[in-house]
């Protein structure tokens, strides 16, 4: 569908209330988020949207600055063309950061896992070090190198998302971590439900770290989620299913 930044794209399969709208994360899209779009849409009718300025078939153009608010305008607008009333946003990563800016009264409820938008991400030395190796030489031994920070300890990354992860560092310009939102923003977000979900390894938002600032800025309790990283592997998804289906039971009536 057309935007004010281009054309976007859409990638939906399901049936059934409410309507989940699932926003990828950093260097995602459609194509890598199957499994998501496949595990969701067993349950409810899914979308899955490419965001603009990322890797797949949305417009690739992105400003300069104030990336996450151009970006919750954009789900803002893609919300309203859709003509559906009561979403539930899912938002991963930076994902979840947009699914927090945009403030379209069409959301009735927001799921975020791993999210971006509430603390600046943590990166230690040995993720320095491995993400540089990374966009240096983005062979799919680099990138396995470095995706094996991004889920727990002794856990292989998966295959697609190695080769992917090369692919996108070999042809595009990865984008920086989010910073976090106003929390005069996330204090308005708390008028919807919302349930926040991150790996218990996960070394860009630890829980210590996060579990602090969730609660600050929007009074709710951050779910730990056992065996994950910061990557969520289709063997997680489960787990995703059942945090979206707190906030999505509800409004299927």
């Amino acid at each position: 569908m057309d935007t004010s930044a281009g054309p976007v794209h859409l990638t939906s399969a399901g049936t059934g209330p409410p309507r989940v709208v699932m926003v990828p994360g950093t260097g995602s899209n459609a194509a890598m988020a199957l499994p998501w779009l496949q595990a969701l849409s067993a349950r409810w009718a899914t979308t899955v949207v490419d965001l603009p300025g990322q890797p797949g078939l949305s417009d690739p153009r992105r400003p300069r600055r104030a990336r996450l608010a151009w970006c919750g305008r954009v789900l803002d607008e893609v919300l309203a063309a859709m003509e559906v009333d009561g979403v539930v946003v899912v938002g991963n990563s930076l994902g979840a950061a947009v699914a927090l800016a945009a403030g379209s009264p069409r959301i009735a409820a927001r799921a975020l896992v791993s999210p971006a938008g509430f603390i600046r991400l943590t990166v230690d030395p040995a993720l320095a070090l491995a993400s540089a190796g990374w966009l240096l030489r983005p062979t799919c031994d680099s990138t396995r190198r470095m995706l094996r920070l991004f889920v727990a300890p002794r856990e292989e990354p998966p295959a697609t998302e190695v080769e992917w992860m090369a692919l996108m560092a070999s042809c595009c310009r990865t984008t920086l971590a989010p910073p976090p939102l106003p929390a005069e923003l996330l204090a308005r977000r708390a008028d919807r439900p919302c349930v926040v979900g991150v790996g218990e390894h996960d070394r860009f938002l630890p829980p210590q770290r996060l579990a602090p600032a969730v609660r600050r800025t929007m009074d709710l309790d951050l779910r730990v989620l056992s065996g994950m990283g910061h990557l969520t592997t289709p063997g997680h998804l489960d787990v995703v299913v059942s945090l979206v289906a707190e906030v999505a039971g509800p409004l299927a009536g």
